[in-house]
């Protein structure tokens, strides 16, 4: 019987391994997806930041140009006979 017992033993322990080493490797995909995941962000981030930099600049140079515009609207409001020839 002490055979049938160490026998029962090792299926036990085999199976515990067996069981280890796929929780192992499940955590390993995990924390590779993860560290995917992280660097996806990491990019979005920075390329989101280079666009709407980019994007911010455009519109501070339309802000700019409406801004005259409506100056030169204001002034020749003011002053029609600036245009009359």
């Amino acid at each position: 019987m002490v055979r049938a017992g160490g026998i029962s033993n090792a299926v036990n322990v085999g199976i515990a391994v067996q069981a280890d080493w796929e929780n192992r490797e499940f955590i390993s995909h995990i924390s590779l997806n993860i560290r995917r995941l992280f660097d996806f962000l990491l990019q979005f981030e920075a390329t989101t930041k280079t666009k709407l930099a980019s994007l911010n600049e455009k519109l501070d140079s339309l802000e700019r140009r409406l801004e005259l515009l409506e100056v030169q609207v204001g002034t020749a409001t003011a002053n029609p006979s600036l245009f009359n020839t």
